[in-house]
């Protein structure tokens, strides 16, 4: 390859121009930049072949518009006017983004909102506690800080190693790949790079098309397309026909030249990396655990500003005589240090810790699963997409055109996937597999053995994704089905390959007439010489003579084949008469096949050809008027890109579980819709639609046909993309500047609401602000811009594009659409885990806060000391991360209807969970304050009366631990606990540190030695948590309806009521316990005024 341009040849009718002429030429090119841009963008609309080619016709043709161009179709463009073109129309290259240090990642950890007001209470706590305390006061806000640390870092570490196993995975092929263009006359080989719009550019096979173009002459020219518009057949390029050459497809055959109209971020290709750009919004739990720790934040402050206010109400206003000595900036500074214990007590620094936990946990079994997760958030997401929106080749089907059904030999074949050996006679079978083989320029490689089936694991350990073991297609994707077909158990592995080798093509002893798109047919004569041995005979010997024949071998559009078949070919091998009805049948057979949106192919024989013309010397006009006439019928093939196996069921099971899949494809409308039925995703009341209706819908009307749109066919990229901004309003423009530049030239203010997609605030007001979350699955560059629009992108990891890739959040390594299930399944595990980890989380925040309060408000110190309280808050909650965070998924997740994207956290059942629990562990406190000493004989307000407390409500915590693993009505506290062996062993751990701090704290931690009857009856107290969670289930309360999301989310009158019984019954039961701790207060000023 040639690094810099090289001059190839030199054309003889290249004609020199002055200095002015040249500097004139650069002129016009500047001055009318604007003009050619235009006129370029209108023969190039994505998935619009029919209005491009009626703009391309009003310009004139590829002549006029190279003139517009200033170029011309014979010479190229002036080698002087390169760099002003470069200058007007832009290079052909988009800048890529430099991979992130891990420090700045590690920086970037820091937006999320929850540990922003970890650091602020964490800094004030520090501060505040120095102050107090400069001996330990240091102690709580250094702890929050080493969570947020220890947060940032495991979030940080994982991010840099997904990014590593994704740039391992899609390490791109060197881009400075060389191209052969004409310039003044001359052929020159320059980087892909150096393409300037009005270059003639010249491919042959195996090339990929470096920028748009339209073609000026083609031989036999065909274009995988597949890519960028998400067809699998291979593209006839032609000036008549479609002409239309798209930049990162492949010349998968002949050769051809075209003229550059679009280059760089302007290109089809362009245009969909430049919206790969733009980043996503925030995720569905981002935005909860945003309000979760705003709404935490507001209740903190709250009681801390109500403690003062009481604190300092009774200093000033009741002037009890125990504070007579204090002065009110001491008693002041007092209440508010309690008031910043509030707060920190308040704020869950777990929280943070328990999703990084979970996430990361998840995203390795999630590697087992065939799912590479490149971003932790999107795991969760995944559980609660209420969209699907799928492509169709490569992602439901196979992307691998396959003869699915056919009639061979006058025998029917309706199970053609699963390669059972064909029903026919051998000698009919030859003459079906002489045809398949001979009449065919496609080639199949098969995969070696050796790189195929070795391990999954990279050199580092890193889990890759496997090989595609499956046959190389070069060629005719259509042909290569039949030569599958021949090659498989269906026709005993026959070798297609020594077929045509015995055929003679390369020595010219047959000949080829290859398929030509205006035919839709194609021919092979095929010389066979056999050895005839005739059986001796009276007097004479056994006789051997050679026998010399010619074959004409047929294929091509099946009714075009039968029409000109007189005989057909018998299951026994031998030819019987077309009759009337046996043609009637054949044709009623490809109209079935057809309807089923099968390509249907025809296979013909015609023997002893050479009777009628000279086959060494026959052409393409006398084959086709003298011998593709009065044929054999051998065979009609239905050909069609299947189905992948797992589809039906996971397209179901995703409809199970609430999620709506939507087929969003650039195939033809009949075949989406064959293949959407055939998955299960078009019902009945389904819309299916075409791109070009699509994009002229309003945003009102859109949103209309949206609950039931569920094939979009003939799709550019574009309605993609316009398609999942409008469900889940990612990346709509927010400003009229955001609007204009999606549509320039376009008016604001009369526009806005007419075309798509529509902008924030009208989107917002039409539903209420609350998006759909949607996953898109893809495989080619042509999913790129939805992918990166979607909640969750998922990509092929196997057949994808890099650019697919890239744009993703989630690669489905083994490219089965059964993984998409269970990476929905460990989404749904996710966010049951972080629930239920927040269900236990502040359960143990609500008693520790509600406790403080009321103990500063009644004048007495807490029971629970600084370290205490440390143990408490910190280790356990880091704890009960690890134990809740790395629950596994249970099947009947996708049972329920996934949640909405605004509901909250914390559901009805865990909020009654949550206070019922607290409720009693406040009574236990409150008891064991009041009546501890007479019940363990201790005493009252002791190292060992405060010991026994903080025992107590250190088990409560581990068996309500046992509790939070379910967060419904079901009480199954040991439920599968075999397959949790890390809840098993928090537990195991932090009873043995429990013991430890209780028997060897000492005067750090101020706790005393229990005898073992005080153990046994503190632990007891603690386990009376799980006959309370029974009990509390048994509360008649139900998840609101309108948390839930999914294919028919009905509007339901909220009603909290249940949060109002539920509160009138706690109401009570708190008064009283505050009633307790007063008069417990009381006793104490007593006896202390009594000495």
């Amino acid at each position: 390859m040639f690094r810099n341009s090289k001059k190839l040849n030199r054309s003889d009718s290249s004609a020199s121009a002055t200095t002015e002429e040249l500097e004139e030429l650069n002129q016009r090119i500047a001055a009318k930049a604007e003009d050619i841009l235009g006129l370029c963008q209108s023969v190039n609309q994505a998935q619009a072949a029919g209005s491009n080619l009626k703009a391309l016709k009003d310009v004139g043709g590829v002549k006029g518009l190279a003139t517009s161009l200033f170029t011309d179709v014979q010479r190229g463009v002036e080698i002087s006017s390169v760099v002003p073109r470069r200058e007007a129309f832009g290079p052909n290259s988009l800048p890529s983004a430099p991979r992130k240090s891990f420090f700045e990642l590690f920086v970037d950890t820091f937006d999320d909102a929850t540990l922003q007001i970890l650091i602020v209470s964490a800094v004030v706590s520090l501060a505040v506690g120095m102050y107090d305390d400069p001996t330990a006061g240091y102690v709580e806000g250094c702890a929050i800080l080493a969570a947020v640390l220890v947060v940032s870092f495991v979030t940080a570490a994982n991010d840099y190693q997904k990014e590593s196993q994704f740039r391992e995975l899609s390490a791109t092929h060197d881009e400075s790949v060389d191209v052969v263009v004409r310039r003044n006359g001359v052929y020159w080989q320059i980087p892909v790079a150096e393409i300037v719009v009005g270059d003639v550019v010249c491919v042959e096979t195996g090339d990929e098309i470096p920028c748009d173009g339209v073609v000026i002459s083609s031989d036999g020219l065909q274009v995988d397309e597949s890519a960028l518009t998400g067809e699998p057949v291979d593209v006839d390029k032609n000036v008549s026909g479609d002409p239309f050459m798209l930049s990162g497809c492949t010349v998968v055959a002949g050769s051809g030249q075209f003229l550059a109209i679009a280059v760089g971020k302007l290109s089809q290709w362009g245009i969909i990396k430049s919206k790969l750009e733009k980043e996503q919004e925030q995720t569905p739990l981002q935005e909860k655990l945003d309000d979760m720790a705003a709404l935490i934040g507001y209740v903190g402050i709250a009681a801390a500003f109500a403690t003062f206010v009481s604190m300092m109400f009774i200093k000033i206003v009741m002037d009890p005589a125990e504070l007579a000595e204090t002065s009110v900036f001491s008693y002041a500074l007092e209440a508010f240090i309690i008031g910043v214990t509030i707060v920190v007590v308040a704020v869950p620094e777990g929280l943070p810790l328990a999703v990084t936990i979970s996430l990361a946990f998840s995203t390795k079994k999630m590697l087992a699963d065939q799912n590479l997760i490149r971003h932790l958030a999107a795991c969760e997401t995944m559980g609660n997409a209420t969209n699907i929106c799928s492509d169709k080749t490569g992602t439901l089907t196979e992307n691998r055109m396959t003869v699915v059904k056919g009639v061979f030999a006058d025998t029917r074949c309706d199970d053609c996937m699963h390669r059972v050996p064909v029903l026919i006679s051998k000698k009919a079978l030859e003459y079906v597999l002489d045809c398949i083989a001979c009449c065919s320029t496609a080639r199949v490689i098969l995969p070696d053995v050796e790189e195929t089936d070795g391990e999954t694991e990279g050199a580092d350990g890193e889990i890759v994704p496997p090989a595609d073991t499956r046959p190389r297609i070069i060629g005719n994707k259509t042909e290569a089905a039949l030569l599958l077909l021949a090659q498989s158990e269906w026709a005993s592995g026959d070798d297609t390959d020594a077929r045509r080798e015995a055929a003679g093509f390369d020595t010219g002893a047959s000949r080829l007439f290859p398929f030509s798109s205006s035919r839709k047919r194609m021919s092979a004569l095929v010389f066979k010489e056999d050895i005839v041995t005739s059986p001796p005979t009276a007097g004479s010997p056994q006789k051997k003579t050679t026998s010399r024949s010619w074959t004409l071998f047929h294929k091509g559009a099946a009714e075009l084949v039968l029409e000109n078949c007189t005989r057909y070919l018998d299951i026994d091998g031998t030819e019987q008469p077309m009759t009337d009805r046996k043609r009637r049948e054949f044709t009623k057979t490809i109209k079935k096949f057809a309807s089923e949106a099968l390509r249907c192919v025809a296979l013909a024989h015609r023997c002893e050809v050479e009777k009628i013309v000279e086959p060494g010397k026959c052409t393409v006009e006398e084959c086709e008027k003298k011998l593709e006439t009065e044929m054999c019928l051998d065979a009609i093939a239905g050909i069609m890109d299947p189905l992948r196996d797992d589809v039906v069921d996971a397209v179901a099971t995703c409809q199970r579980a609430g999620i709506m899949v939507r087929m969003v494809t650039g195939d033809n409308l009949d075949t989406a819709v064959a293949i959407a039925k055939q998955a299960g995703i078009l019902k009945e009341d389904g819309i299916s639609m075409i791109g070009e209706d699509f994009r002229n819908l309003t945003p009102a009307e859109l949103d209309e046909v949206l609950p039931r749109l569920q094939v979009l066919a003939r799709s550019s990229p574009e309605d993609k993309h316009i398609l999942v901004q409008r469900l889940n309003g990612g990346l709509m423009p927010e400003t009229e500047e955001e609007w204009l530049e999606i549509h320039p030239g376009k008016d604001f203010k009369t526009q806005k609401d007419k075309l798509l997609p529509g902008y924030k605030e009208e989107w917002s007001k039409s539903r209420q602000g609350v998006g759909e979350v949607v996953g898109v699955t893809g495989d080619g560059t042509n999913d790129g811009p939805a992918l990166k629009a979607a909640d969750v992108g998922l990509s092929m990891g196997i057949s994808g594009t890099d650019v697919a890739k890239k744009a993703s959040d989630i690669i489905i390594m083994d490219d089965k659409f059964s993984s998409i299930v269970k990476a929905v399944l460990w989404g749904r595990s996710v966010f049951d885990n972080i629930r239920k980890f927040l269900q236990f989380q502040l359960t143990v925040n609500v008693v520790a806060l509600t406790i403080t309060f009321l103990s500063a408000v009644a004048g007495y110190q807490p029971p629970l000391n600084a370290v205490m309280m440390l143990w408490v808050n910190l280790i356990m909650d880091t704890m009960g991360a690890l134990a809740l965070g790395t629950e596994p998924p249970r099947a009947e997740l996708l049972d329920r209807r996934p949640y909405a994207r605004d509901a909250s956290l914390i559901s009805r059942p865990m909020w009654r969970n949550i206070l019922c629990q607290s409720v009693y562990q406040l009574a236990l406190l409150v008891f064991l304050l009041n009546q501890g000493p007479k019940l363990f004989d201790c005493e009252d307000g002791s190292t060992r009366h405060f010991t026994i407390l903080f025992n107590a409500f250190v088990f409560c915590q581990v068996f309500n631990e046992f509790n939070a693993r379910e967060i419904g009505d079901r009480f199954d506290p040991i439920r599968s606990l075999s397959q949790s062996p890390m809840f098993l062993l928090v537990i195991f751990f932090t009873v043995i540190s429990q013991w430890f701090i209780v028997e060897y704290g000492g005067d750090f931690t101020q706790t005393a030695p229990l005898s073992f009857d005080e153990w046994r009856l503190t632990v007891g107290l603690g386990a009376f948590s799980l006959p309370v969670g029974f009990l509390m289930r048994l509360i008649p309360v139900s998840e609101d309806p309108e948390t839930f999301a999914g294919l028919e989310r009905k509007k339901v009158k909220k009603d909290n009521s249940w949060l109002t019984v539920l509160l009138a019954v706690l109401l009570p039961i708190f008064i009283a316990i505050f009633y307790q701790l007063y008069m417990e207060i009381d006793e104490i000023d007593e006896a202390y005024d009594h000495v």
